[in-house]
């Protein structure tokens, strides 16, 4: 079969394939164009999900007609000459607008400022309809009508006007939260209308916009440098978390970007503090030199590529883990609303005569859900639970004794204010403490705080010294391909201070010697296997750290003063002092909140005296 020369049609078609994915990748491009340009008003406009219209209008710089006609060519651009290593705006490969074109029904009236006049465009399915003057505000305005009309098949793949309705948002809320000097208006008649005013350099307003005002009561700054690398933004306290990732925000050099690194990283940085199944709430910027970073990778242009994806990925964990260290123990502001709702549900309800029905199962220290359970495990079990604990009820159980804590005598309610989580003055149902403080009120599960005060006490011992190993009585031999060797020998020390013990063995074979005796007994096959796997991905190997990790917490669960178990007032204030004092308290292991705080006018609004 002969070659032949694609049409430019054809051409366009096949680009807007991996270009225009669905009608938010249209308005993408669109608004980039529209920021690129200078703008500081941008209107979005949609009908049905962006199907059947897509209008973005700005006030941006403008075209002259001569450059309406190159706009609309392939590869035709402003924003780069010669060279990809210095791309500082958000557009660069010249396919957006020829990619909308060739697959719908495009329009572009723009006028530049101080002009006499504007210009028109129009193009359906790649074919120019007109090229025309034409009455203009300064800037431009953008019209997509019927896309993909032009390839039917696309549209089977579109999901529902609602669906692409809200991916739409969705971009519109990235691009908002990435330059909140600009004001941004969605509406259509497929939407209620969306409208960000432009916040200037206040970040955390046009966060609060997008996030809700929740995020600005729960959110600790975060501004880290390492080597040409910096990172500002914002990261959630760990007890304010969400069900789905959609509320994670990342930007390269003022890009919205979806990498699978940075989720990462950030997944790294709140390990141990969120619980299973829920993510927590951060909006990260990185700024870094432009020849350090590829965003070429793929025509959306959402991924990048780091020239040293560990730098980065050690700046994000580092900066979120320190500042969380400092700042991420306070209990989020939604504990104290939803405490709040629930004392107004009770109270709406009142009646004279009333009277509280029975419960359906009365509250015991046995099905409490915060108390240690038997594990199923070989050979009878590993004996932590309740029952088997029971034996050893005479002897001296964990506490959370400190010397150097003064008597609760001295703890006065006056002097209360000197410590956030207050003075103890009760222990309710022997698993809640209350304590209080100079402005309100704060409520403690003991079981959930010590258990992350045990945990970080053997985090830091796993992290001061090596750490004890098993020596195998025969070396486990695990095959791998070299190079899988070759990368895994590289951090042969590493590994032998956490307790594994590895040579080469051949050029195809790993010899495993010793195990960390904390794990117990190991399947020495599959650890190295994942950690060869892990060191291919990323580069760095901290998958048997995790694992150490994680049988701490398991061991710190069982370790700690369990539900049920009375305190003296001067237990319970030690135990305070030291969550004061220990960086991640306001969380256990499980990322369930330990404490929820309650301020007096919280307290007043529930009697009605505010």
């Amino acid at each position: 079969m002969a070659i032949k020369q694609l049409s430019e049609t054809l051409i366009n078609q096949i680009a807007a394939g991996e270009v225009i994915e669905r009608p938010a990748s249209a308005a993408k491009e669109l608004i980039e164009n529209a920021l690129d340009a200078g703008a500081t008003r941008i209107e979005i406009a949609t009908a049905g999900g962006g199907k059947a219209l897509l209008r973005v209008s700005d006030n941006g710089s403008g075209m002259e007609e001569a450059d309406l006609e190159l706009a609309v060519r392939r590869h035709c651009t402003s924003k780069i000459s010669e060279t990809l290593d210095d791309i500082r705006t958000l557009g660069f490969r010249g396919e957006a607008l020829p990619s909308i074109a060739s697959v719908s029904k495009l329009s572009i009236a723009s006028r530049r400022a101080g002009a006499a006049g504007g210009a028109e465009i129009a193009i359906a399915g790649g074919k120019v309809l007109h090229l025309r003057p034409a009455a203009a505000n300064p800037g431009t305005i953008v019209e997509v009508r019927d896309l993909f009309f032009a390839t039917p098949a696309r549209l089977k793949f579109l999901k529902t006007e609602k669906a692409e309705a809200a991916a739409i948002t969705e971009v519109v809320k990235r691009m908002a939260i990435a330059f909140p000097q600009v004001r941004f208006v969605l509406s259509g008649s497929d939407r209620s209308t969306l409208e960000f005013p432009a916040t200037g350099d206040d970040h955390l307003a046009r966060m609060a916009q997008i996030l809700g005002s929740d995020f600005k009561d729960n959110a600790i700054a975060l501004d880290a440098v390492r080597e040409d690398v910096s990172l500002t933004g914002f990261a959630g306290v760990p007890t304010f978390n969400r069900g789905n990732s959609a509320h994670q925000y990342a930007f390269v050099n003022s890009r919205p970007v979806q990498d699978k690194q940075i989720l990462s990283a950030i997944r790294g940085a709140y390990a141990e503090t969120i619980p299973a199944g829920r993510y927590p709430v951060a909006v990260l910027s990185l700024t870094l030199d432009p020849a350090l970073v590829d965003v070429n990778v793929h025509p959306a242009k959402s991924d990048v590529r780091f020239r040293d994806p560990g730098l980065v990925r050690g700046l994000i964990i580092g900066a979120v883990r320190e500042a969380l260290a400092r700042e991420g123990d306070r209990a989020a502001t939604t504990g104290a609303d939803g405490m709040l709702r629930a004392f107004s549900a009770g109270r709406s309800g009142f009646q004279p005569g009333w009277r509280p029905s029975p419960p359906a199962a009365p509250w015991t220290q046995e099905t409490s859900p915060s108390r240690p359970y038997e594990r199923p495990a070989p050979a009878g079990g590993y004996g932590f639970g309740e029952k088997s604990q029971a034996a050893f009820e005479g002897l001296i159980t964990p506490t959370a004794r400190a010397e150097a804590t003064p008597p609760v005598e001295s703890v006065r309610a006056e002097e209360a204010a000197g410590f956030p989580l207050g003075a103890a003055r009760a222990q309710l149902h022997e698993n809640y403490i209350v304590a209080q403080t100079d402005n309100g009120l704060v409520i403690v599960d003991q079981h959930a705080a010590h258990e992350r005060l045990v945990f970080e006490a053997m985090r830091k011992a796993l992290h001061s010294k090596r750490l004890s190993s098993q020596v195998l009585l025969i070396p486990e031999i695990v095959d791998l391909p070299e190079e899988d060797c070759d990368r895994l020998m590289v951090f042969a020390e590493e590994l032998g201070e956490l307790g594994l013990a590895v040579e080469r063995f051949g050029p195809g074979a790993i010899a495993v010697r010793e195990t960390p005796a904390l794990l117990g007994e190991v399947d020495a096959q599959g650890l190295i296997r994942q950690l060869a796997d892990e060191i291919a991905e990323w580069d760095t190997a901290s998958g048997l750290a995790a694992k150490l990790e994680y049988v701490a917490a398991t061991m710190a669960c069982h370790g700690s003063v369990r539900s049920g178990r009375r305190l003296r007032p001067e237990e319970m204030n030690a135990l305070l002092r030291q969550m004061e004092a220990t960086p991640g308290s306001g969380q256990c292991n499980h990322g369930r909140p330990t404490y929820i705080e309650l301020k007096l006018t919280d307290i007043e609004r529930l009697f009605g005296r505010s």
